[in-house]
């Protein structure tokens, strides 16, 4: 398809499981209007932890010898919904994902909690598929 092609243009990764970064771009409304389809919050579980370890070690690595207290909210802060969703804006995510009709017709594309699962689904498709570089590689992306 050639919009997914012009996202792992964005993203820097060909998936070679294109069912995989489909489930990470679907929202629970369109799979629960489209079964047998799956959602994307497994994919979202998954990448919220993996996002967690790869920001630490990006947030530990940029402040070298701090500790905990310093760390934590800096960690925090950049895993956060907001942050999640200026990244998958950035990434223009939300034209691909796939929501249900009334999450649509609700403006889900913009809406932030959509958009964090969805960056946070794609960070878990990406480890699943390339393990952690090239999670690092995009995190450095787009923390830049």
């Amino acid at each position: 398809m050639p919009a997914l092609d012009r996202f792992e243009s964005r993203i820097g990764w060909r998936f070679a499981d294109q069912a995989r970064l489909l489930e990470a771009l679907t929202h629970p409304s369109y799979a629960h209007e489209h079964p047998p389809d799956p959602s994307n919050e497994t994919l979202a579980f998954l990448g919220d932890a993996v996002l967690g370890l790869v920001v630490a070690e990006w947030v530990r690595a940029e402040a070298p010898g701090a500790g905990p207290g310093l760390l934590t909210p800096r960690r925090a802060e950049i895993v956060s919904a907001r942050t999640l969703a200026a990244w998958a804006v950035k990434l223009e995510l939300g034209a691909g994902v796939r929501l249900g009709r009334g999450e649509e017709l609700a403006g889900g594309r913009a809406r932030e909690s959509v958009l964090a699962s969805a960056l946070e689904a794609l960070v878990a498709a990406l480890y699943l598929e390339g393990g952690l570089p090239p999670v690092r590689r995009l995190v450095s992306q787009l923390i830049a």
